[in-house]
């Protein structure tokens, strides 16, 4: 059974740090790209950042400097490290894993609220 189980959503101050964490099940972690995503009320889904299967990462031009990503194949987990957050980072975190070629899968997390609000 697959399963992307986000966890480290809060409440937090503007100018606060947040770490988010994603561990994977049911497939093969190392092998897939790994990314977050997030949803602000009444926006479309967007990508925040990617990692793939050998550490080549992407950033949403909005979160460079900000977000770090990273991931530990020995413990089928994602990170997303936000410091310096704003009240625009407010949203639904989503953790995605994909992987093309001859096993293709899109799997989604259940998100993680993420508020940044004085």
């Amino acid at each position: 059974q697959v399963q992307l189980v986000e966890s480290g959503g809060g409440l937090v101050q503007p100018g606060g740090s947040l770490t988010l964490s994603c561990v994977a099940s049911g497939f093969t972690f190392s092998r897939s790209a790994m990314s977050w995503h997030r949803q602000a009320p009444g926006k479309e889904r967007e990508l925040v950042a990617r990692i793939s299967s050998i550490g080549s990462i992407v950033y949403a031009d909005s979160v460079k400097g900000r977000f770090t990503i990273s991931r530990d194949n020995a413990k089928n987990t994602v990170y997303l490290q936000m410091n310096s957050l704003k009240p625009e980072d407010t949203a639904v975190y989503y953790c995605n894993a994909v992987r093309y070629g001859s096993i293709t899968y899109n799997y989604w997390g259940q998100g993680t609220q993420v508020t940044v609000s004085s």
